[in-house]
């Protein structure tokens, strides 16, 4: 009769217990477990079997001692309740999963270089293998750019030239596509309720749509500003509302919300959209299309940056690529729905 060893239930079975009971060496077991191709399905089979039974997990801490390698990556963000960073963060997560990896994430409630020293030590300590950081400014990349860190870094967010490897949707490119296809639907010019003056990506959408009506001779009005919440469109709006009547009959909102916002202030003050004013709002969050009406507005790919910004990390952990100042840029994409139909001419 086989005699079971019975295993103290004080500490879990080893490496050496599982190589014990199936009766091969300490080394074989490392290979079955790093999947080495040169072991006999038999002998695999005795060490799978031995395993299943003894309930061995393997120790993901001293396998980092023997590889150097944690499998873990850190992000640090910001503004992680917005739909941006948010979809960004969850993007991240998912792509790192997908390669093997598990995150380490740290949320700042501001981004300077104090905060970022703080966070990257917090990761250098966790053991990370590089970093994502969604930096939203100028500022934040900055901040970041003053400190050495001992592992890549990868930035996500607008483009910023300041050396750091990076992804981000073409912001000028998504308010190009929002202006030009007002101006193509019979408005003679467009208005442009601008996201924060920090956020770089903000900056970006009011040099795209400025470019954009330049570019077709037309004079761009004042742009009014908001903080990318509901209530900032709304107070947008009803200043807006004003302008109804007075040259104003299409309007590009920075983000989704604030375009929420503006539209029951025109609602309220008895403004159609879009038969007296077309609104485009960005971002795309899964609501817009339930707006009333739809609402017309760009799409960013998150899944596409956080899959393309996990690969680049990899990338230079792994010494494929480069340190220098990598650049991935993804085009959005304009999602037409019933806020901007055709201008009536």
């Amino acid at each position: 009769m086989e005699q079971l060893q019975v295993r103290s239930p004080l500490r879990p079975p080893t490496m050496a217990d599982v190589a014990r009971r199936a009766g091969v060496s300490h080394q074989t077991v490392s290979r079955v477990l790093g999947d080495h191709p040169n072991v006999r399905d038999e002998t695999r089979g005795k060490v799978l079997r031995a395993i299943e039974e003894m309930g061995y997990r393997r120790n993901s801490s001293a396998r980092a001692l023997a590889t150097r390698r944690t499998r873990t990556l850190g992000v640090i963000a910001s503004n992680t309740t917005l739909y941006g960073p948010a979809s960004t963060l969850f993007a991240l997560e998912e792509a790192a999963r997908a390669e093997g990896y598990l995150v380490s994430a740290v949320s700042l409630r501001e981004m300077t270089v104090g905060t970022f020293s703080e966070a990257l030590d917090h990761l250098r300590d966790g053991g990370v293998e590089g970093v994502v950081a969604i930096a939203p400014g100028q500022p934040a990349v900055a901040a970041l750019a003053e400190l050495r860190h001992p592992f890549p870094v990868v930035t996500v967010g607008s483009e910023h030239g300041l050396g750091i490897p990076g992804v981000n949707v073409d912001q000028r490119m998504g308010a190009r596509l929002v202006t030009g296809h007002l101006l193509a639907a019979g408005h003679r010019t467009v208005w442009h309720l601008a996201g924060p003056g920090d956020w770089q990506e903000a900056v970006d959408r009011v040099a795209g749509w400025r470019a954009t009506l330049e570019a077709a001779g037309v004079e761009a009005p004042p742009p009014l500003s908001g903080d990318w919440s509901p209530l900032s469109g709304y107070r947008a709006g009803q200043e807006l509302a004003g302008w109804v009547g007075r040259g104003l009959t299409a309007v590009f909102v920075a983000n989704d919300q604030m375009a929420l916002g503006v539209l029951r202030a025109l609602r309220e003050a008895g403004v159609r959209t879009p038969q007296d004013v077309a609104v485009v709002g960005f971002d795309d969050i899964p609501e817009s299309e339930f707006f009333a009406p739809p609402l017309t507005t760009v799409r960013q790919d998150f899944s596409a940056v956080g899959t393309r910004s996990i690969t680049l990390l990899l990338d230079l952990i792994e010494g494929r690529a480069s340190a220098g100042a990598t650049r991935i840029v993804i085009e959005p994409q304009l999602v037409v729905r019933a806020s901007s139909s055709p201008y009536p001419p």
